[in-house]
């Protein structure tokens, strides 16, 4: 009987834990305290505290309302979902009401038994519905997700066929009722199995925000240099005969800026830029800051014609951005070079080439793209040999 308490506690302690190492996680502390919760109501029911079978009824009934409610709030809070405060509130004294009333005005054990377990599964099914949206997510979150569901749904049939329509008479025959025995198996394997996951999920969280701040620039949003460049290695390792153009595209006059208007507004400026490219690429580009106000994009199955096409679009959405800063510091513009993977080049040939392209514009006057013969070869040879 002390198994499930037990256990929880563990957990709760592992949650405290996880939000020790990553404070900002505010959701492991509702599951923490969802895991104590629980173990105080199971204690509450062991050792009968507050003695009294109807006293003892109504506070182990508000201790696992609780829990199940924060456990809820907890897994939708890392979502950033609610149900809110005053729902909970509601929802705790509808059901420790309820309790009570078929207790001290309608005595009905039975009544009570589906009050609590298809209360509880009903509140875990709303929460797995509000986060359906996690089945097209990472493999943890599709974990998370199913496993919610099927702890929510087993409250209903597992009632069902273990209490039916009669409840126990006594304590004794109660606690060695099959009812009492399937919960406590029930809670031990899938309740585990729910803590157990959502524990995999807060660490797979904070294991993402680290390689999330390796590989990204934190002023523009968009990839840094490592993470462009393992972008680029995986792409090409996964589609070695796409094919694959690259633009670099360079901020003109950006030293200017700086000088004219300060560091702050050249640092908004990178970031508004690097927005424009976000915003204008495609969904499968890859858009990187390699370094000062240099950005990259990577453009996979797109030969030179239509990079040269992207890269147009991408500069004409910088001359003509129309953000804040842009606006206040007067025309903000940049210069492109471009250029396509070939059958037998490598990753940094490519790269030289498309730099020195993208210095051919700047020299010839600013604000336009540069994209060389070699690239509409090697489409034209790619053409022959297809």
């Amino acid at each position: 009987m002390l198994m499930v308490p037990g256990i929880l506690s563990v957990f709760g302690v592992a949650f405290v834990c996880a939000w020790f190492i990553d404070k900002k996680r505010d959701y492991l502390l509702l599951l923490a305290a969802g895991c104590g919760l629980f173990a105080c109501g199971a204690m509450s029911q062991i050792f009968g505290l507050p003695p009294g079978i109807g006293p003892n009824a109504v506070v182990s009934g508000a201790l696992y309302t609780s829990a199940v409610l924060a456990v809820a709030e907890g897994v939708l809070l890392r979502s950033q979902k609610r149900f809110g405060w005053r729902l909970d509130v509601g929802v705790v004294c509808l059901l420790t009401l309820a309790l009570a009333w078929f207790f001290y005005i309608d005595r009905n054990l039975l009544a009570r038994i589906y009050i609590q377990n298809f209360g509880y599964g009903a509140i875990l099914l709303v929460a797995a519905l509000k986060l359906r949206s996690l089945v097209g997510g990472r493999l943890v979150d599709k974990a998370l997700f199913w496993v919610l569901l099927v702890f929510s749904l087993h409250f209903f049939p597992r009632t069902l066929l273990t209490v039916g329509l009669s409840a126990p008479v006594d304590r004794i025959t109660f606690v060695n009722s099959v009812f009492w025995q399937a919960l406590q198996l029930s809670l031990a394997v899938l309740g585990v199995a729910l803590a157990f996951t959502i524990l995999a999920a807060a660490i797979a969280d904070v294991i993402d925000d680290l390689r999330r701040e390796r590989d990204f620039d934190p002023l523009t949003g968009v990839l840094n240099r490592r993470g462009f460049e393992d972008q680029v290695s995986l792409l090409l390792m996964k589609s070695p005969r796409g094919t694959t153009s690259l633009a670099l595209c360079d901020i003109d006059n950006f030293k200017s800026i700086n000088d004219t208007h300060g560091h702050d507004v050249g640092d908004n400026v990178l970031r508004e830029v690097g927005q424009l490219l976000r915003a204008s690429a495609r969904k499968r580009d890859i858009v990187g800051r390699l370094g000062g106000e240099e950005f990259a994009v990577l453009l996979p199955d797109t030969d030179a014609r239509e990079a040269h096409e992207c890269a147009e679009r991408l500069r004409m959405a910088i001359e003509h951005g129309g953000c804040a800063t842009l606006d206040a510091v007067g025309p903000v513009t940049a210069s492109f070079g471009v250029g396509s993977l070939g059958p037998k080049e490598t990753w940094q040939s490519l790269y030289k080439r498309v730099d020195s392209l993208l210095y051919q514009a700047k020299r010839a006057g600013r604000n336009q793209t540069v994209a060389d013969e070699l690239s509409h070869r090697f489409d034209r040879q790619a053409e022959v040999e297809s």
